[in-house]
């Protein structure tokens, strides 16, 4: 019972605090049956929020980035928000995009746990909206990202000119999309471009806790080899299922939200705070040209992180004075 009246508490908190629904506004709920138990919730407690709810239940997806049926992809720019709770995350699909286009705003919560809901949105979204707009100005004044840390990552993603998105999850302005919860920053690297090794010893998406470190060497903006256990066994497939661009870097983000954990869900992995993850495959949401059906993020835990030549942050910590 403490647990339910926690979670309706916490589905209160995403739809006023972060999606600032209103009650003139209509909402949609997607989800699926590996979800329904959160996105029943959602709809529960929006229906006193807002002129009109809808409930939507679809097959659960198999990877992320897989596109909604057809049916739901028009439902989603009928109406004046949507909020996914679903097993696959819809974030990087034509879907989203479009409704986002028309103006609606979108809330996606891929791998949503109660755990997770009830912890990360309990957070002051004041503080990590601070820090990751901190964090959003240096990135735009930069040219080049590195990260290394001591076991044996160091990678370079040159990104002058590239968008910096700052992922607070308060989505209230019209058009408005990300994850929920949320709490990064990131930004699409200049394809073909980055050069380094990638050591992931956190998470990795559609895949979990990594158990056995995963290698990856990547060459011109592409993962040219992938090294490891059943894990980065697991990866390579995955990858290689979708196309060559499946192996392309993606995306570069560092987390910011100060009580999310690395869980094995990579909703809430790649918001941790001490942590950056770097994403392989689809980047048209954020900027980049790769147009491929998967988006995959790995976690990396203590990374060093170097703004140009200036270090930003130091074994997973924040060196730089933001709280002003």
């Amino acid at each position: 019972m403490a647990s339910s009246l926690r979670m309706k508490k916490a589905a209160v908190i995403a739809l006023k605090d972060y999606l600032g629904l209103s009650e003139y506004e209509t909402l949609l709920v997607i989800t699926d049956e590996e979800k329904r138990e959160i996105g029943m919730t959602l709809f529960e407690e929006s229906k006193a929020l807002c002129a009109e709810s809808i409930y939507l239940e679809m097959k659960s997806r198999t990877i992320n980035g897989e596109e909604p049926p057809p049916p739901v992809a028009n439902i989603m720019k009928e109406v004046d928000a949507v909020i996914c709770p679903t097993s696959k995350s819809l974030t990087h699909t034509n879907a989203r995009r479009e409704a986002s286009k028309l103006g609606v705003r979108v809330a996606t919560m891929p791998g949503i746990t109660v755990d997770t809901m009830i912890r990360c949105l309990s957070a002051d979204h004041e503080q990590i909206m601070k820090l990751t707009h901190f964090l959003a100005d240096k990135m735009r004044q930069i040219s080049k990202i590195r990260v290394t840390t001591k076991l044996g990552t160091d990678i370079t993603f040159p990104m002058k000119g590239r968008q910096v998105i700052p992922s607070t999850g308060v989505l209230r302005n019209i058009g408005e999309s990300g994850n929920l919860p949320s709490g990064e920053v990131y930004l699409a690297p200049i394809e073909d471009k980055s050069q380094g090794k990638l050591i992931i010893d956190g998470s990795m998406g559609s895949i979990g806790i990594v158990d056995e470190h995963i290698v990856v060497d990547v060459v011109d903006g592409y993962a040219k080899s992938i090294s490891g256990g059943a894990e980065a066994k697991m990866l390579e497939k995955l990858l290689d299922d979708a196309g060559k661009d499946g192996r392309a870097v993606a995306e570069f983000g560092i987390g910011t939200n100060y009580k999310a954990r690395v869980t094995g869900d990579i909703l809430e992995d790649e918001k941790v705070l001490g942590t950056i993850h770097v994403a392989f495959g689809n980047n048209l949401s954020m900027g980049g040209k790769i147009a491929v059906n998967i988006h995959l993020d790995g976690i990396v835990r203590r990374p060093t992180v170097y703004f140009d030549d200036e270090v930003i942050m130091e074994e997973g910590r924040i060196i730089l004075e933001w709280d002003i």
